[in-house]
């Protein structure tokens, strides 16, 4: 009698014993990875969006991926090992965003095939590694056999941190964003509002009405925006706190660099102006940080803003370095790694260094305020910021502060000087 093999079972021994093999098991594990790349920019994007807004950062990757697993037994040893280490960390690189909103509130949408990313980019090193271990050479001299792995090793190592860490920089930046909403704490009453964007995003936010017909947009977020909000509360003015996109309660992909962020501000200066108990022409901002970052670009494009406080501001990418100076090359390096893998990530393009957007906002009275213990940059860029704007200006060193920390270093001096400022340009009588 003749037994026929079920074709299930033959095709579930035939995948079994390829997955035993060096090709199978990286091609299994590049598939795994490939397929969380289509999931996050294709199949379920962050809300608000569409495959047509992750053309590049969806497409680029998964053909690289593709490729390599089809060339994979045609490729020598050393370029098998070294592209199954790049995918490597690209994998467990990926499955950062799982992690995170697995934590904070529970996995949804393509959380879960990246939380897979790991597993699969534990494999492709694993592989990787006795790829290259199988193919070491054992026939030249040992006096010459340890040093050159010693220095192919370092040269591996020097390399790895020279990109892998500005790559992680800009790939959690543009797909980690701050999942919980803070408790309020704004020192008045407030309402939940939300308001749309030019480009079609949802953002939701707090608003405390205005006393005295004035109104600030505390920026950015709903977290470290609330004392400064909460101190201008407490002198009559409006107040609005809202999250931007890709955090929070708001649609979008996060961008932590803030590129694309001046469209929040310009739909915040929108909404306020519709409101009954604000003056349209007394509208101001503060901005934190990239927060203030945005609002000098917001403030470029559009004259709605009538003066602004900016704190820690210095750039958004390496155009920054250049425009900026005093950046030594070892950070202009790193900073253009991540400046193009931001853009690779969210298929925009870099925006516009902050001193030409100073040099764009006319005679707008601008407040420039940076920690003297801030970030490096700090300093010599809120500098060449004063000294490239035209209107009424001024410039504060808080003494003892940290980043964003002048409210906490100097709290009754960044009052009076904050409030001073927002006094003088949106309560007066004739601007």
């Amino acid at each position: 009698m003749t037994t026929l093999a079920h074709p299930i079972s033959t095709r579930a021994v035939s995948l079994t014993g390829a997955l035993r093999t060096e090709v199978g098991l990286a091609r299994a594990a590049l598939g795994v990875v490939a397929l969380h790349t289509v999931d996050d920019a294709f199949l379920q994007p962050n809300p608000g969006t569409s495959a047509a807004d992750h053309l590049a950062g969806g497409l680029i990757p998964t053909a690289a991926l593709v490729a390599t697993a089809w060339a994979y037994p045609r490729l020598r040893a050393g370029l098998r090992a070294a592209l199954l280490f790049v995918f490597g960390f690209f994998a467990l690189l990926s499955s950062v965003e799982g992690f995170y909103y697995s934590t904070n509130g529970g996995p949804s949408g393509d959380d879960y095939s990246s939380l897979l990313s790991a597993p699969a980019g534990f494999v492709l090193i694993g592989v990787g590694a006795f790829a290259l271990w199988k193919s070491r050479r054992t026939d030249d001299s040992i006096w010459w056999r340890y040093p050159r792995r010693l220095l192919v090793t370092g040269g591996a190592l020097f390399v790895a941190s020279a990109v892998a860490l500005p790559l992680t920089i800009s790939y959690v930046v543009t797909h980690v964003g701050r999942a919980e909403v803070p408790t309020a704490d704004l020192g008045a009453p407030y309402e939940d509002v939300e308001f749309t964007t030019s480009d079609g995003l949802r953002l939701k936010g707090w608003y405390v009405a205005s006393k005295n017909g004035a109104a600030v947009i505390s920026f950015p977020g709903r977290a470290s925006s609330q004392k400064r909000a909460k101190m201008l509360a407490d002198h009559g003015y409006g107040v609005l706190v809202f999250d931007r996109r890709g955090e929070g309660e708001s649609e979008g992909d996060p961008n932590l660099f803030g590129w694309q962020g001046e469209r929040d501000v310009h739909a915040a200066v929108k909404f306020l102006q519709s409101r009954p108990d604000v003056d349209p022409e007394r509208i101001g901002g503060i901005g934190l940080s990239v927060g203030g970052e945005m609002m000098i670009e917001a403030a470029a494009e559009s004259k709605a803003l009538t003066a602004i406080v900016t704190e820690g501001a210095s750039g958004r990418s390496v155009r920054d370095d250049f425009a900026n100076g005093g950046v030594g090359w070892q950070n202009k390096l790193g900073d253009a790694i991540a400046t193009v893998g931001t853009a690779l990530s969210t298929s925009n393009m870099p925006p516009e260094d902050l001193k030409g957007l100073v040099g764009k906002m006319g005679t707008r009275p601008v407040f420039f305020v940076y920690g003297e213990n801030g970030q490096p940059t700090e300093q010599p860029a809120n500098r060449g910021f004063y000294a490239e704007a035209k209107g009424p200006k001024q410039i504060w060193e808080v003494s003892g502060s940290t980043h964003m920390g002048g409210i906490d270093a100097q709290p009754e001096a960044y009052e009076q000087r904050v409030v001073d400022f927002f006094d003088r340009w949106l309560l007066r009588e004739t601007r």
